[in-house]
């Protein structure tokens, strides 16, 4: 077996389309979306046999918030799904080569590398701790798609569902999918509004206007809008591969909220996924089990499998990630209060 940075795509895909925790993170059409977005750079790590078949496939994207001299102390690599390994010891003594040389290649040129795991890892933990990948729990909501969309609504919790049955009956809320790149300015803006306000870092639009372009037609994304009276309300973007929906992006304009569409956007898309055949709604993380955090309270009112597949996280340079936490501290404090001016 032999270490490589790239793979022949037809290869690549097969590998990814088979393998039962491939995600749509895995797909070169997700590589091409970050490839064109400013401040991302996708990488591919993979091991092969002599027939030039994968046994291993590791695909972290480098994230920087400020380049020149701040490059190093605002990147950080993210693996938004598993490392995607062959069956049995081959995988494993795979992983254990392709890791080796990831560690070796990043040195300490970046902060952080951390995998985010999107299905059970723990066969893997053995190789992943060795080579200093440490495991955290994070959690997640699943919620079951291949019920009768009345049995997924009783599901949810009775305030919630109630919300849902109003809205429906008053039909004051109007959610529609984005089908023009034109439009999507007009769909970020509440999402770039619910980040200012979280005080966390958002991508460009132009990671968005990107994945309409690859994946639209592919039937991969679905970009979604809630209107009250002609207002964007909420937006969401939802991921769609195999028989999984992603829930990548969502935000709201809170002088909306009253009309619950945060809720009535997320009843559309679980009724869609029901009726089309998908198999899970994927809820994109619900934070650390022992942090308070209000989007899993949010999560949670949808009667989801709740799971801790976690996130494992190899720090390449701990000095320097030091001095980024207290740089990323003060930004937000200034956007504190930049958000009450």
């Amino acid at each position: 077996m032999r270490a490589v940075n790239q793979l022949d795509e037809a290869i690549w895909r097969d590998f990814v389309d088979h393998h039962p925790a491939g995600q749509i993170f895995h797909t070169p059409e997700m590589y091409r979306v970050f490839s064109a977005t400013p401040g991302h750079r996708p990488t591919l790590w993979a091991v092969v046999d002599r027939h030039d078949r994968p046994l291993a496939l590791f695909l972290p994207v480098e994230i920087t918030l400020k380049g020149g001299p701040f490059y190093r102390l605002t990147t950080r690599a993210v693996s938004y799904a598993d490392v995607l390994t062959a069956p049995g010891d081959e995988g494993l003594a795979a992983l254990d080569l392709l890791l080796a040389n990831y560690r070796q290649a990043v040195g300490r040129r970046i902060l952080f590398t951390e995998i985010r795991n999107l299905s059970d890892a723990s066969a893997l933990q053995p190789v992943l701790q060795k080579h200093g990948f440490a495991f955290e729990g994070h959690l997640n909501y699943l919620i079951d798609l291949t019920r009768p969309p009345e049995e997924i609504l009783q599901s949810f919790g009775k305030r919630t569902r109630k919300r849902i049955r109003k809205g429906l009956r008053d039909n004051i809320v109007q959610v529609s999918e984005v089908t023009r790149a034109a439009d999507l300015p007009r769909w970020y803006s509440p999402l770039q509004e619910t980040y200012q306000h979280a005080r966390v870092p958002l991508a460009e639009r132009r990671m968005f206007e990107n994945a309409f372009e690859t994946l639209y037609n592919k039937g991969m994304v679905k970009f979604l809008i809630a209107e009250v009276d002609g207002h964007v309300a909420a937006c969401s973007v939802e991921l769609v591969y195999r028989d999984i929906i992603y829930g990548w992006y969502g935000g709201s304009d809170r002088r909306y909220s009253a009309a619950y569409p945060n809720e009535m956007l997320m009843w559309h898309i679980l009724r869609w996924g029901a009726e089309n055949q998908f198999r899970v709604y994927d809820f994109g993380g619900a934070g650390k089990p022992d942090e308070e955090y209000g989007v899993r309270d949010f999560k949670a009112k949808f009667g989801g499998e709740l799971v801790n597949f976690g996130r494992n996280t190899c720090v390449h340079n701990p000095l320097l990630l030091q001095f980024s936490k207290m740089g990323y501290g003060l930004f937000r404090r200034l956007m504190a209060l930049k958000n009450r001016g």
